[in-house]
């Protein structure tokens, strides 16, 4: 039974999950979510997710949203990337997703999907300083490591590393942070990884392709 994602490729929540299913060999299509012209807001996305996000997981009769617990289904179904220690994987998922990911999201989106007339530049440049914060706590775990919660690469690593790739400047410079960098080239070296923008339909390129036609 192929599994589907509602998805787009701008979305680094969704990126979690598909990356996931990818480099577990998992049988899934994305199904693609115009975000920008508001369909997640519509009523039909909302009868498959109240919620308004995504990514939206559906296999047969089973409906998932909220994209740790996707990956944490996709894990247990493949037998693939939980770890040694569930609770080590779920105490990152849980900090990227508050501290992490749930910065950088919203900053790349005031500084790269506004019109730079509603750009609240105040607002970005705190969540910018949160993020270094994070940056740091990440960079400097690291150090002496090469996965964030194992001896191999698992969900808490496919959940921080969600922004990461993404090439639109939201604050993060992988330069700046060579732990952090030397984990990406690491996580981009696994069989079947994929860029989001490969993985996923939809980036800002396509749209600007539509808006020129």
């Amino acid at each position: 039974m192929t599994a589907q994602l509602w998805c787009f490729g701008e979305s680094g929540n969704a990126y979690k999950a598909a990356l996931t299913m990818e480099l577990a060999g998992y049988d899934w299509q994305p199904v693609y979510v115009d975000f920008f012209n508001g369909e997640a807001r519509s009523p039909e996305f909302r009868s498959i997710n109240e919620m308004g996000e995504v990514p939206v997981f559906r296999e047969g009769d089973l409906s998932l949203t909220q994209s740790a617990v996707i990956q944490m289904h996709i894990a247990d179904r493949s037998g693939k990337f939980w770890g040694e220690d569930r609770a080590e994987v779920m105490r990152w998922l849980m900090w990227d997703n508050h501290k992490l990911s749930g910065q950088a999201g919203a900053t790349r989106f005031l500084m790269n999907f506004l019109s730079p007339a509603k750009r609240p530049q105040q607002v970005i440049e705190f969540q910018q300083g949160r993020l270094h914060v994070a940056y740091k706590v990440l960079d400097g775990h690291l150090a002496s490591r090469d996965w964030v919660a194992g001896k191999g690469p698992n969900i808490a690593d496919f959940a921080c590393c969600g922004y990461l790739y993404y090439p639109e400047p939201f604050g993060f410079d992988r330069a700046e942070w060579p732990h952090i960098d030397r984990w990406l080239e690491a996580l981009a070296a696994l069989p079947g990884w994929k860029h989001p923008y490969d993985l996923m339909p939809g980036n800002p390129s396509d749209r600007a392709v539509k808006e020129d036609t």
